[in-house]
């Protein structure tokens, strides 16, 4: 999930990858002896002064906070035509620093097929985004052995959590390790202190978490020869480069290919007054109108497409003082999205996602979700002058989302860590460090670098066409600048849907399709 574009226009569009001093660290079961083969997040320079050491003493022992041991457990999956045993683990990795002292417990969910080779057998890692999601989005929605309804009577909170049998689970061809980053699921800062959490609260530190992982899961597993693959969802773009990167250069791990689903890969585009957001959002705003008449394809927005590269961004561009081509551009918005013209002209054609998602429907008092703006819900504020609405296709799965990981976890699979699962902690969002530079975070720089480094490498990207959190052509215009050396091994995919267009059960088949097809080639 990407829950923080608009917290970068609040934190002063001047928002970089910070360039950290990292400080070696270990990682194990126990304390090891330091050694050089990977470095572990560092914290930013200064601190709070005396309010920092007053929460490191009012925090409770490292001991307390401190997850269970692994919990490793046998299943058996009965799925149309055939059945699957399987282990599951449920348990984490714990993160030291260079001195042998524990900074954090990780938590990973592992499935691991019985009967399997596991020199040749394959092994994916999966994370989700926001900064602050946990990964349950991907195990219960598209991937894992059992999945949890997430459209139609079921987009509901107080619809029922229980999971069913996925038939398109991902373990017929890959094994599934799915990480939750600190500060989400039951992952955890164990050291005391405000410094500790801030190593993990930061783009460079998250991505050294989770490569860290990667390899120590990897080594405990006996894994090293497994062909490997990385997934990520949403911020999971950003991270899902640089994570590869990282796993390349510095812990000597290769990785066959990556998977991104909605992903983000520059903050740029939606940050200020970057042109280049409303060319982004345009085609899903008309997907969103026409979806509302029937079903609608990628290819059915050609025309969209072709004008938002062209005559769109060319009148942008003349600016709003160039008054014919404001009002040319307002009224062909107008037209395509079945707005109001005289709300276009106001905002000369620039609806910001907000405003679309209010003025789409707004005579029946309806505003559109943002995670899947095809997803209708009441505006709890319709005659309000300010919009004051959640998220229809987003908040509602909450609360069974929550409730089926915890489920899961402690019933299923027989690990029961203290405190509570956050599937999406705005916490962590709100004290992320996105730098400090002039470049908003991308992950386009280290996705050049990745299938330069290897010839090998493959990258799949999956996008739902009504997803207004990561919209699919801002992607696609990003990826149409790599250079033509990379273009037969990164497949670009849209699919009806959202966010999570995997909600959908066409889409979620034909995803898992793509995905095979990747991890067996």
């Amino acid at each position: 999930m990407v829950m923080g574009l608009p917290m970068l226009r609040r934190a002063g569009l001047v928002l970089a990858v910070s360039t950290f001093g990292l400080a070696g660290l270990a990682l194990a079961d126990d304390p090891p002896q330091p050694r050089n083969e990977a470095t572990a997040p560092a914290g930013q320079k200064g601190g709070r002064g005396g309010n920092a050491q007053n929460a490191a003493q009012a925090s409770p022992p490292a001991s307390d906070r401190r997850l269970p041991g692994d919990q490793t457990t046998k299943q058996t999956l009965d799925l149309p035509g055939r059945t699957l045993n399987f282990a599951a683990t449920a348990g984490s990795v714990r993160v030291f620093d260079d001195k042998g002292e524990p900074l954090a417990d990780i938590a990973t969910t592992s499935y691991e097929l019985d009967g399997a080779d596991r020199a040749t057998r394959p092994v994916t890692f999966l994370f989700n985004g926001g900064p602050g999601a946990s990964s349950a989005w991907l195990q219960f929605g598209v991937a894992g052995p059992w999945r949890l309804p997430l459209d139609g009577e079921a987009l509901s909170p107080s619809a029922s959590p229980e999971v069913k049998p996925n038939a398109e689970t991902w373990l017929d061809f890959t094994d599934l390790v799915f990480i939750d980053p600190v500060g989400t699921g039951y992952s955890r800062v164990i050291a005391s202190g405000e410094d500790a959490r801030k190593r993990f609260y930061s783009v460079d530190g998250d991505v050294n978490s989770i490569a860290l992982v990667i390899r120590r899961w990897l080594e405990k597993h006996n894994r090293l020869t497994s062909p490997k693959f990385v997934a990520g969802e949403s911020y999971g773009g950003i991270r899902g480069p640089k994570v590869v990167r990282q796993l390349q250069i510095q812990s000597g791990v290769g990785v066959r290919g990556l998977i991104l689903v909605s992903p983000l890969l520059d903050f740029r585009e939606f940050t200020g007054t970057s042109l280049l957001q409303y060319v982004a959002t345009l085609p899903s705003y008309v997907a969103v109108a026409r979806e509302a008449k029937g079903p609608v394809k990628r290819a059915d927005l050609a025309d969209v497409e072709a004008y938002a590269r062209g005559e769109f961004l060319a009148d942008l561009v003349k600016g709003k003082a160039d008054k014919e081509a404001s009002n040319r551009l307002a009224d062909k918005v107008a037209e395509l999205t079945g707005i109001d013209q005289a709300v276009s002209r106001r905002l000369a054609g620039r609806f910001d996602v907000g405003e679309f998602r209010r003025e789409l429907d707004r005579n029946n008092g309806m505003v559109t979700g943002r995670y899947d703006a095809s997803v209708r819900g009441l505006d709890p504020y319709p005659d309000s002058s300010s919009s004051r609405f959640g998220d229809p296709s987003g908040d509602a799965l909450q609360a069974p989302l929550t409730s089926a990981a915890v489920d899961v976890l402690t019933r299923k699979l027989n690990w029961r860590p203290d405190g509570s699962y956050e599937v999406l902690n705005g916490a962590v969002e709100r004290n992320w460090d996105f730098g400090s530079g002039i470049n908003p975070p991308q992950s386009l720089s280290e996705l050049r670098q990745i299938l330069a480094t290897d010839a090998k490498l493959n990258v799949l990207v999956a996008h739902g066409l009504f997803d207004l959190a990561t919209p699919y052509f801002g992607t696609r215009r990003a990826l149409d600048q790599l250079p033509a050396f990379v273009t037969s091994r990164v497949k670009f995919v849209v699919y009806p849907g959202g966010h999570m267009f995997y909600s959908r059960d066409g889409s979620r088949q034909a995803f898992r399709g793509e995905v095979e097809a990747l991890i067996r080639e």
